[in-house]
């Protein structure tokens, strides 16, 4: 895979020792057991999988180098690079100016840019709307577009099959950028919908099996669907595509939810669905699946809590949080200045993204086992950080560079 140059800042000499002795020893990724760095008194779990992905180490080589080739020029983002509040500050501290919050609210109007401005368009893709307006001010796209490949996979798998007269329902964040980017091209194609999780496949079955009509559609799903969808036309033929850093095992549960609805509404046999169901397993992302992979694997030690690190408004980050919290008390943080103390951390919800303090959440035991992971737009510098801060909290940092020299070895 081709490697990126991103700044230095945000790469860990102890991450990298672990992460390639693993590759070595699991080039085919096939082990997803975490790696043990037993410090002692405490022992941390470390995922097989984590940090940045290619879509991110692109985006950001991409940015880097649009600054050093663009000096003197405004250079602004369409919203953040990604879902990390260290590299997007790094950014701001290099001057580019953000257009939009990852909500899409404007904070600079389009109408002050001109054809001399440079605009990155992010990791999550921008909507061909957008993209069109920028290319009628005269402003090249094509160059300082940072869009993730595998997201790029969806809206040509979502083209393949809008051409074979499917509709196209994504199972996204309606809000997230990438879903509103995805949803912009599928709907170029072919009528779409956006559902946010399996209790809305539900409700959208109930309009597959002709339960419910067009007028309570349209109050039900309101902002989700393209301009004249038809329930009872559009819903005859479908292909589930997602925002890839969905849970993985969420976007399959409604994929096969609905396919079952089409089954049995039409009264098909395996060999017939295709006439109603189109098969889109090809468009989930390898590193949000081996992320969510290396945490059930992680969650397989014995352990007595688990932190996991990267920006709070990180999507596949948040999932990590809900599959580690289904276990064991879990703590969400985006660097470990958030370990005020051994006695004290500042963490967040990744529900409702709500901040708060809790005491003595490291509990009195001796070996203390901590599992950790990190999102795909997390510096594995900052991992680093927290190990490190984690292990000045039991007085045993200076093992750690034992480890590095071990892994370097292998």
């Amino acid at each position: 895979m081709k490697q990126f140059n991103v700044p230095n800042v945000y790469r860990s000499g102890l991450i990298s020792a672990i992460k390639n002795a693993r590759k070595s020893k699991d080039k085919l990724k096939k082990d997803f057991s975490p790696t043990i760095l037993d410090l002692g008194s405490l022992q941390i779990f470390l995922a097989r999988h984590f940090g940045f992905c290619y879509g991110v180490e692109n985006a950001i080589e991409i940015a880097f180098k649009t600054i050093e080739e663009n000096p003197g020029k405004r250079i602004f983002l369409l919203s953040e690079m990604i879902h990390n509040p260290q590299v997007n500050a790094h950014l701001k501290e290099k001057g580019v100016i953000f257009l939009q919050d990852t909500y899409g609210k404007q904070l600079i109007p389009f109408s002050e840019i001109t054809a001399d401005d440079v605009v990155v368009i992010p990791a999550f893709g921008t909507t061909l709307e957008i993209e069109a307006m920028l290319n009628a001010k005269g402003i090249e796209t094509q160059q300082y577009n940072t869009t993730c490949p595998f997201v790029e996979k969806v809206w040509n798998r979502s083209e393949q099959i809008a051409r074979k007269n499917y509709s196209i329902v994504v199972h996204g964040k309606p809000k997230h950028e990438e879903t509103r980017a995805t949803f912009s091209h599928a709907s170029t194609h072919t009528p779409t919908v956006v559902i946010n999780d399996m209790k809305e496949a539900h409700l959208l079955a109930q309009y597959i099996r002709r339960e419910k009509g067009q007028s309570q559609f349209e109050e039900e799903f309101k902002g989700r669907f393209s301009t004249g969808f038809d329930v009872d036309k559009d819903l005859q033929r479908i292909g589930v595509v997602n925002q890839t850093t969905q849970l993985a095992t969420d976007t399959q549960a409604i994929a096969e939810y609905l396919k079952n609805v089409m089954t049995q509404y039409y009264n098909l046999d395996v060999h017939g669905i295709d006439k109603h169901f189109a098969d889109t397993r090809d468009t989930l992302c390898y590193a949000t699946s081996d992320n969510q992979s290396s945490v059930n694997g992680l969650l397989q030690a014995d352990a007595d809590l688990a932190i996991v690190v990267g920006g709070y408004n990180s999507s596949n980050t948040s999932h990590l949080v809900e599959l580690c919290a289904e276990k064991l008390p879990t703590y969400f943080i985006n660097g470990a200045d958030k370990l005020i103390s051994k006695e004290l951390i500042h963490h967040c919800n990744w529900k409702s993204k709500e901040e708060s303090f809790t005491e003595n959440y490291l509990p009195n035991k001796k070996p203390l086992r901590i599992l950790i992971t990190s999102g795909a737009s997390c510096p594995d510098a900052i991992v680093e950080d927290v190990i490190r801060k984690l292990s000045v909290f039991y007085q045993v940092e200076e093992k750690l560079d034992n480890f590095i020299q071990a892994f370097e070895l292998v």
